[in-house]
């Protein structure tokens, strides 16, 4: 393979031995090491070191008390288990979508479920508590997106939910210990310092630890602000000459979020989530409902499907480096495809947890069907969630040309997943852990969420 700037880094870094180090370099160095060692002597006597240790010994406590998804009688300290779900919550890209994008729950809820176990019998919140710290963590994650312009497309740079997630999940978090109104600034702030993560690690298995992370973090810096930890008071304000929450965006015009008074319309309220149907990026599931639709006008036109039949398949998407995979190799990759879930669901007629094994993803008749595809990128097609279509086109050896279009895929916040829907998405995801009279046990519990006296039986 060709070297890349990241491959020789990696050489390096395996290939390096001591005798390349000069004896100027190691010199200099150990009056580097010498240093740093009484700089941090010295640091060890400093209120905010102590705030650091006293919270590092209740992380790796042996004290356990929060539950992990899908392993009964499995219990790790809270913060690790927010991280531990959170990645779950990502591993397949099967969590909620919002507008502007990002994964707004992943970031929140584990947290919240964490907390909750973490927090003495006298002061455990209840179902009510429960919900306002979720939906504090949306909004602050919601208003920070809706500052940005930029934020509105499909992201290029780095994956929202690793930062406005980790804000969201520190808000939400500050809400359910009943942090004073400065500590909550505070919090905000130090999650700002703990966020980000490039969309390069996209369709890779690290991509899942930006959730992990951004629930974990936030999780995180509400603790360290409630055990006296401070940063900047403004991060989220736009101070020229010194970027707080503005370094993440080029374009950043914050404005108040004024405190509620009688009343507060949360954006939930006026912005609907999108639910995935099959575990994918969300940008798939317009191509998935085109290639659905076209591939019934073929079964009409032919009696059946038969690839063979077919000269070219073009597909119409917006443009987006990290979904735009002609053959991709690897589950994550699959989950990433504009091609490959184009073509499994034309293949198949479906897509769902199967399509995405190893031995679907190396089926000969997907890989023909994949050397068939031709990518166009309209003008009038956004890379933006609210804006963008998917259109699938068959190209077909006798001339014809069958065409599918979705400008709104069944789930999407335009067109939400029935009750019924979600329910049968839940069962079936949950019945691969747990029985199900506990799947019928989670189900009744979150439908009263508000009248549960205890949220930690969340």
């Amino acid at each position: 393979p060709e070297e890349t700037v990241t491959s020789s880094f990696a050489s390096f870094i395996q290939a390096v031995r001591p005798e390349h180090l000069s004896k100027t370099v190691r010199h200099r160095s150990k009056r580097m090491i010498l240093d740093s060692i009484g700089v941090g002597l010295v640091g060890s006597t400093t209120h905010v070191f102590d705030i650091a240790l006293q919270y590092c010994r209740e992380l790796y406590s042996s004290v356990a008390v929060s539950s992990v998804y899908g392993k009964p009688g499995v219990k790790l300290s809270p913060t690790l288990a927010a991280f531990t779900n959170g990645v779950a919550t990502h591993s397949m890209d099967f969590d909620d979508t919002w507008h502007p994008a990002t994964h707004p729950t992943g970031a929140v809820l584990p947290a919240l479920l964490a907390a909750s176990q973490m927090l003495p019998p006298s002061t455990k919140p209840n179902g009510m508590d429960f919900l306002l710290a979720f939906n504090v963590g949306l909004e602050v994650q919601g208003r920070l997106m809706h500052f940005s312009t930029e934020a509105h497309d499909i992201p290029k740079r780095f994956h929202p939910p690793s930062v406005v997630g980790t804000i969201g999940s520190a808000a939400a978090t500050a809400k359910l210990l009943s942090l004073s109104t400065a500590q909550c600034a505070h919090a905000l702030g130090i999650a700002a310092s703990l966020a980000g993560a490039p969309m390069a690690n996209a369709a890779t298995q690290a991509k899942p630890l930006h959730i992990g992370n951004a629930t974990r973090l936030g999780f995180e810096a509400a603790l360290l602000a409630a055990r006296g930890m401070e940063a900047n008071p403004l991060i989220l304000d736009d101070i020229p000459g010194c970027s707080g929450f503005s370094a993440f965006y080029s374009v950043y015009q914050p404005k108040p979020l004024s405190t509620p008074s009688d009343h507060h319309e949360f954006l939930l309220e006026k912005q609907d989530i999108a639910f995935k149907r099959f575990p994918a990026h969300l940008g798939m599931h317009w191509v998935v409902d085109a290639a659905l639709s076209v591939r019934n006008l073929f079964i009409n036109y032919a009696g059946s499907f038969s690839p063979s039949l077919i000269r070219t398949i073009v597909l119409k998407i917006p443009v987006s480096k990290y979904i735009n995979r002609p053959f991709p190799s690897s589950e994550h990759q699959a989950r990433h495809s504009f091609q490959f879930n184009a073509c499994t669901a034309l293949l198949d007629g479906e897509v769902g947890l199967s399509s995405f094994t190893e031995s679907s993803i190396h089926r000969q008749e997907l890989r023909e069907l994949l050397d068939k595809v031709v990518v166009e990128h309209p003008e009038d097609n956004a890379a933006n969630f609210d804006k963008m279509y998917g259109e699938v086109a068959l190209l077909l050896h006798s001339g014809d040309v069958l065409t599918g279009k979705c400008d709104t895929f069944y789930g999407h916040w335009r067109k939400p997943l029935s009750k019924e829907s979600l329910l049968k998405k839940f069962r079936s995801n949950a019945s691969h852990v747990l029985p199900e009279e506990k799947i019928e046990t989670i189900i009744t519990t979150v439908d009263n969420l508000e009248n549960l006296s205890d949220s930690s039986q969340l």
